[in-house]
């Protein structure tokens, strides 16, 4: 079972959020104080009331203030809308997708069929009375609606929600430990082992509740004498109860430390860390994190967003957030927009940019995806191939949605990553593969900002250190080489298995010409103006595997 869709109407700030989409991961964006806040209680509120009124055949004998902790009307329902004759609830409206083992299980435990989707309405006003109904049309609905404890038991059964809210304190992270912690020690409540030893417990503790019993009994008496016995007992519940909860984390980072005593981001991580790989067996779970970037520093930020792609794949994570590194950048439909205390879904990048503030150069105006390359003479050509190899980067390029920038030096790779990561856009790294490049690679994966996916480096077979030129036929550009500089490349020097740059300064000395920075740019540019001429020509079929492993991801990240 998942959740896959979620409505509020009249939630604190929030008079309407109509059929928000729930994904494997889903990211409310906005800026401060526009309501996406407002958003993530609400479905923490409905989650929860959910777990309540399963726990028991009706509303009506839930403590009201236990219910207070989720609900309360005076401070939740809308302050402009209190006292005036519209509808007085706060209504939620929840989606649920059921495989085809949920079907089954429904219709044994409920008695009634579903064809795949269970929508469910839970209204609750100042009487902390809550109203479930089931929204399906015709006769069936009101079946349905009349069996809501059970259904809503079924569901608390099958999904658990966890909401880890922006201020992380210690009480906060231990909670999550806790919860889990109950989660699993409840099922070593039917071994026998753990049944007599509680026993034995009880045994223990008897002579001393009934030693305390008279003591407290004896002096009432006197005072009441209607009283005729007192009765000091822990339940059996509660025995179980505190041997699944009582829990302290320790952190050893040299000195074993109490959580407690740790600052607020290493809370943070450690709350959000701890559901990592964790979902019960025949269990779903929804995670819901409020700022996870919060007292994080930019390092860390990268690698929780990491952890939190990872989650992505065993529950669903909702989060909230104002910073762009948490966008998603290729399902963009995945992205809800919170402004002016209003939701709707992203359809488009420069939306999101809009909304977080950012503002990006024209040729970021439209831009999804960007490639960064080394030089302009790379780019330069690049694009030339790309625009006669691939129809959809070709396309992709004419519409602003895929762009080519440079580094001018490979050691600036992490900076423009990081720059391309806050205008919220894809990013994409072809570098040469030599040690400067394999060192920004490198450094980029450490600070979190590239994933092996999103680079590529030119491995020419047979070459310890190979750059872009190196993919190009030789014979696209030599007699261009002879005709401006006066180099013959048809040598011994310029045919050894050294990188492309090497190679050519070797042979413009051994032929009396001088070399330098400068020099080679302006070579690599004559190159490039081949390449344009001729782009059909211009790969080596033996030495093109990386451009065509390049054109393939890029393809792929343009067509999502």
């Amino acid at each position: 079972m998942r959740l896959i869709g979620f409505s509020v109407t009249n939630y604190r700030s929030i008079t309407m959020a109509h059929k928000l989409p729930i994904n494997s991961s889903t990211i409310l964006i906005g800026q401060n104080n526009e309501g996406k806040s407002n958003i993530l209680n609400a479905l923490t509120t409905a989650m929860g009331i959910i777990r309540f009124y399963g726990a028991s055949n009706t509303t009506r004998i839930i403590p009201r203030h236990r219910l207070r902790n989720l609900y309360d009307w005076e401070r939740d329902f809308p302050v402009q809308l209190q006292g005036k004759k519209t509808s007085q609830n706060s209504i939620f409206r929840l989606e649920f997708e059921l495989t085809v083992d949920d079907i089954t299980e429904f219709k044994t435990e409920i008695k009634s069929n579903l064809n795949g989707t269970l929508p469910i309405e839970i209204s609750i006003g100042e009487e902390l009375l809550p109203a479930f109904k089931v929204l399906k049309k015709g006769p069936g609905g009101t079946t349905l609606s009349k069996k809501s404890s059970k259904i809503a038991n079924f569901i608390g059964k099958k999904i658990d929600f966890i909401y880890i809210p922006a201020v992380r304190t210690a009480k906060a992270a231990v909670s999550v430990v806790e919860q889990m912690l109950e989660d699993e020690l409840a099922t070593l409540e039917e071994d026998e082992r753990l049944i007599k030893a509680l026993n034995d417990v009880a045994e223990l503790q008897k002579p001393i509740l009934e030693k305390i019993s008279q003591r407290i009994s004896e002096p009432l008496k006197q005072f009441l004498p209607q009283i005729r016995n007192i009765e000091v007992k822990i339940s059996e519940e509660a025995r179980y109860r505190a041997l699944r909860r009582s829990c302290e984390i320790i952190i050893d980072d040299g000195i074993p430390t109490s959580i407690e005593r740790k600052g607020d981001g290493v809370k943070s991580l450690a709350a959000i860390s701890l559901l990592r790989g964790e979902k019960l067996k025949g269990r779903a779970s929804i995670l819901a994190l409020e700022e996870p970037e919060s007292h994080l520093h930019p390092s860390a930020i990268h690698r929780l967003k990491e952890v939190i792609d990872e989650l992505s794949k065993e529950h669903q994570v909702v989060i909230t957030t104002h910073c762009p590194l948490f966008v998603d950048r290729v399902n963009i439909g995945t992205n809800i927009l919170i402004s002016k205390n209003t939701a709707k879904t992203a359809r488009k990048i420069s939306e999101i940019r809009d909304i977080l503030g950012v503002k990006a150069s024209d040729n970021l105006v439209h831009a999804k995806l960007v490639l960064i390359v080394e030089g302009d003479e790379d780019k330069k050509s690049l694009t030339d191939l790309f625009n006669f190899h691939s129809a959809p980067l070709k396309n992709a390029i004419k519409t602003g949605l895929f762009i080519i920038d440079t580094l001018n030096g490979a050691s600036n790779l992490s900076y423009k990553a990081s720059m391309y990561h806050a205008t919220v856009c894809m990013t994409h790294a072809y570098l040469d593969n030599d040690d400067a490049g394999r060192k920004a690679i490198q450094k980029a994966e450490d600070d979190g900002l590239l994933k092996v996916r999103d680079y590529h480096l030119v491995i020419c077979n047979g070459m310890p250190d190979a750059e872009f030129e190196d993919c190009l036929n030789f014979e696209l550009y030599k007699d261009a080489i002879q005709l401006e500089y006066g180099v013959n490349l048809d040598t011994a020097s310029f045919r050894n298995n050294k990188k492309w740059s090497n190679r050519m300064r070797e042979t413009f000395l051994s032929q009396a010409k001088g070399w330098s920075e400068s020099m080679e740019s302006k070579v690599k540019y004559t190159v490039a103006d081949c390449i344009s001429k001729n782009p059909e020509l211009a790969l080596n079929e033996h030495k093109r595997s990386s451009f065509d492993a390049l054109m393939v991801s890029l393809e792929e990240k343009v067509s999502k």
